[in-house]
């Protein structure tokens, strides 16, 4: 029976190392616990918004290893040894507004804000595996995050901007 309770124990938490916005977090946590859950209410930072808990609105799109992830999807145990980028993470340690951020509150590429951080994730990894993509590949790149406010078109121009501020001199996508 104690060999029972003992595997029983470890297979409820495990040991988690994972680099979060530049920063080791290294704890234990439970084996079901969801990334979206570990970065708001383990981690604090509650900018990756959870809103079907399904993978398809797209607002918990948070980068791993520099892809766009559902982190309502994955268990954080899964993320062991890598590197999660979060929208707080986006403006990097400046804390100026990274070029996708400027070109989205310059276009007025949001409204209410709830998808917003899913959507700059989505963006930063659409413009690093794309640079230059005409519309119809943003809203491609787009279609698997649902906005209900703004009927996507200054999302469309934002992300426009954003990729002409990338090809500036000096800028990158981090």
């Amino acid at each position: 029976m104690q060999e029972h309770e003992e595997l029983l124990s470890f297979a409820e938490e495990c040991p988690l190392s994972v680099t979060v916005n530049g920063h080791l977090y290294e704890q234990p946590v439970p084996v079901r616990l969801l990334l979206s859950d570990f970065l708001r209410h383990e981690i604090h930072l509650t900018g990756t918004h959870v809103g079907c808990e399904h993978g398809v609105c797209g607002c918990c799109t948070v980068l791993l290893n520099g892809e766009a992830v559902r982190s309502c999807l994955m268990f954080a145990i899964q993320t062991d040894g890598m590197v999660i980028t979060t929208v707080e993470g986006l403006a990097g340690v400046s804390n100026d507004l990274h070029p996708i951020q400027q070109a989205f509150q310059e276009k007025h590429g949001l409204q209410c804000g709830f998808c917003t951080p899913g959507i700059l994730m989505t963006v930063h990894a659409m413009l690093h595996e794309n640079p230059t993509p005409s519309e119809e590949e943003i809203r491609h790149g787009l279609s698997g995050n649902l906005c209900r406010c703004t009927g996507y078109q200054n999302i469309v121009e934002s992300v426009k901007l954003a990729a002409t501020y990338l090809h500036e001199p000096h800028t990158e996508v981090d």
